[in-house]
């Protein structure tokens, strides 16, 4: 495989300060950063961005994931290796990546339980992390990134 182009924001640079400025203001603390990993991964999971994947595990993994966890994610809702505020954080991460899913695209169940778990600045780190990582998933996926070629 082979990439169509360079990846968007490396050839505007400015759109790079601007994501990574997103980014930064993202992980303020407001949310786990084990939280903002398992997220990242199961949305590029979602789009089929290879890249993403393979990057997602691997800062994961160099944040101290476990593997169990990783090979978790796919699977989350059958698996033991979540707390419940990480499984909402996935529920919510799946309907937001998937808004054209259903025809509730963010149905109140999903935001109700997010809600216990995350106060409103945790939901607002959240939700930009997730819409930021869509936006990644996006741009790789249309100019085929290959995994790997990030590093």
């Amino acid at each position: 495989m082979q990439a169509r182009m360079k990846n968007p924001p490396m050839i505007i640079s400015e759109a790079m300060k601007a994501i990574q400025s997103l980014n930064a203001a993202i992980h303020n603390g407001a949310v786990s950063e084990s939280t903002l990993h398992l997220v990242h991964l199961r949305a590029s999971q979602i789009n089929g961005c290879s890249a993403c994947v393979e990057s997602g595990a691997l800062y994961a993994k160099k944040a101290g994931e476990s593997d169990d966890r990783l090979f978790a994610v796919a699977a989350w809702r059958d698996s033991p290796h979540f707390t419940d505020a990480e499984r909402a954080a996935l529920a919510l991460t799946e309907a937001i990546t998937r808004l054209s899913d259903r025809e509730d695209p963010i149905p109140d169940i999903i935001w109700d339980e997010a809600t216990r778990h995350f106060d409103e600045t945790a939901l607002a780190a959240l939700i930009l992390s997730v819409a930021t990582i869509n936006l990644f998933n996006r741009l790789n996926v249309t100019t085929r990134q290959v995994a790997g070629s990030w590093v």
